[in-house]
């Protein structure tokens, strides 16, 4: 795991204009980025044409031009890199669907990493808006979701990121997955 003080101390000199600072940073957090996005292509198919690797970079590359962006600390810097790999990937499922009008609907298992029942396979653009509506009720749910399933943390990974207790990750867990549960089921 990447040293926090080390990660902070990057994203501020990138906070601070250093225009160095993007290209010593990505050694620094590179092994921890692509164990987030190995986490996200799990759920991919086989034949997926972005690999663990082109996520990374690409995610990468769009956080650290972020414009106006105050990174607070490597859990927000984490969080953000998160968010940024689900949204580059149900982009591209969207632009998929689109290319084949709508034939080809991506699904994914939502499988043991939530706790779903009987491997039930669920649209990756509907459950994308399925986060999005929890997100504007309860972030933190939205984004414990968004780190456990997409990104393959684990409970303790996940607490650390997010700066809070494994019992309020377990606890936050346990009500995003029920709510997600109820939402997809119809």
């Amino acid at each position: 795991m990447t040293s926090p003080v080390d990660v902070t101390q990057m994203l501020q000199a990138i906070n601070a204009g250093d225009k160095s600072a993007p290209e010593k940073l990505l050694p620094i957090v590179y092994d921890e980025l692509r164990k987030l996005a190995h986490g996200y292509m799990k759920n991919e198919r086989s034949d997926h044409t972005l690999q663990a690797t082109a996520l990374v970079h690409e995610a990468y590359i769009q956080l650290v031009d972020w414009q106006n962006v105050s990174w607070q600390n490597r859990a927000h810097f984490f969080a953000a890199a998160a968010k940024m790999m689900r949204k580059i990937l149900v982009d591209h499922a969207r632009e998929r669907n689109a290319q084949k009008r709508g034939g080809g609907v991506r699904t994914i298992a939502l499988d043991d990493a939530v706790s779903f029942p009987a491997q039930q396979n669920v649209d990756l653009i509907f459950l994308d808006e399925a986060l999005d509506e929890l997100s504007k009720f309860d972030t933190v749910q939205a984004r414990i979701v968004e780190m456990r399933f997409f990104g393959g943390l684990t409970i303790e990974e996940t607490a650390h990121a997010l700066g809070v207790s494994d019992s309020t990750v377990k606890r936050e867990w346990r009500v995003a997955k029920a709510w997600l549960f109820d939402k997809l089921r119809g």
